[in-house]
């Protein structure tokens, strides 16, 4: 089978470095919160170009904890997009807020700026747009509807490691920034991680705070917090592929390429676009086709996987049905829903594989023509 992310070949590359990292770690007895967590975060700020970086148990955690610092709670609102993964709202709710949802630019995927105004109320503290799939949001316009608003601006990073904005690194654009490690991400771990950047060093320190309890001293509370820590080793194994980045967002672009090239002639497949002064990593390659599910089931007969990201919005979901959202409210996100998907996607897809999907694909489209 052709894997829609090839993580077993990813890691396996890299397998003997790995090992002697963890060898490092389990000699050195320090297994929480120790030196290698702590030249992560320092390497992580480095890079993107942020004065610090926090590391957290997860990326849903990174986002929760960013908004508890900010003090954001109960009667507060916080718009974000519908078309994302569901932590990304769920994070609102979990620290007691309210979401509140807009919709998406036709290319971008991403939160469309020209419709945020309409939504912000008295009870708006911040906004979250996040880099789907990989391409950045448009954060000029985003910020400068904040700062219009005094609103803060929270990034949810966690699909887009390494891309940039007019040059500059995402995790650097808004107030703070948040990253997932889980394994499927462009930089992941072999189980949960996240992080947060920011150049608030004073969030920085309410991050640490509630991240061990709500203590910076042991067994001393000063505030009720979580336990959200990242584990050497997985800090141990993201040091090794942070070194890797930079050649496999690369190669995701090249791969992206190829699928651009190899598909552009089809007219039932809507290609991912690449706006202006961005740079996309391809987190995941999603097409969009109104016969998707055709696609989707000739591609399983040649055991090629693909994936649907994402096949029902936030808005429409059971748990949000309190907020009295409904199918129409936001058509594009809900058009997107109804016909995007992935394909293979990783630095280590081979272009012989590449080429087998790109003819599966477009045998399926000279099918439907001659209908």
């Amino acid at each position: 089978m052709i894997q829609l992310i090839e993580l077993k070949e990813q890691f396996l590359s890299v397998k003997h470095e790995i090992l002697k990292e963890i060898e490092k770690v389990l000699e050195s007895g320090q297994y929480v919160l120790g030196p290698k967590v702590d030249e992560l975060e320092k390497k992580i700020a480095k890079k993107l170009g942020t004065l610090d970086a926090v590391s957290v148990a997860n990326g849903t955690d990174a986002l929760v904890l960013t908004l508890d610092a900010y003090g954001i709670g109960p009667g507060d609102e916080v718009i974000t997009s519908p078309f994302t993964f569901f932590a990304s709202a769920e994070a609102v709710s979990r620290v007691g807020a309210t979401p509140v949802f807009v919709d998406v630019d036709q290319e971008s995927y991403t939160l469309d700026p020209l419709k945020i105004e309409d939504k912000i109320t008295p009870a708006t503290k911040a906004i979250i747009p996040i880099h789907l799939f990989g391409q950045p949001a448009d954060m000029d316009e985003i910020k400068k509807i904040a700062k219009k608003h005094q609103l803060i601006v929270i990034e949810d990073a966690c699909q887009a490691f390494g891309a940039t904005y007019k040059n500059q690194p995402v995790g650097s654009l808004g107030d703070a920034a948040c990253f997932s490690f889980f394994p499927t991400k462009n930089l992941g771990t072999v189980g949960d991680g996240g992080i947060i950047t920011t150049s608030d060093l004073n969030l920085a320190s309410k991050l640490r705070n509630l991240r061990t309890h709500g203590t910076t001293q042991k067994y001393f509370h000063n505030s009720i917090g979580y336990n959200s820590r990242l584990d050497e080793i997985h800090a141990a194994i993201l040091l090794v592929l942070l070194d890797k980045i930079d050649e496999w967002n690369e190669k995701r672009n090249d791969l992206a390429a190829r699928y651009n090239k190899g598909l552009g002639t089809s007219n039932l497949l809507k290609l991912p676009k690449i706006k202006e002064n961005r740079s996309h990593i391809f987190h995941l390659y999603c097409v969009g086709s109104t016969i998707r599910e055709k696609m989707l089931q000739t591609l399983q007969n040649h055991d090629i996987h693909s994936g649907i990201y994402y096949p029902l919005c936030l808005h429409l979901q059971e748990v949000y049905s309190n907020l009295s959202y409904k199918k129409g409210d936001f058509p594009i996100a809900e058009d997107l829903s109804e016909t995007l998907f992935a394909l293979p996607m990783s630095p280590f897809l081979s272009e012989k594989d590449q080429d087998q999907v790109i003819s599966i694909l477009l045998n399926e489209v000279d099918n439907q023509d001659g209908c």
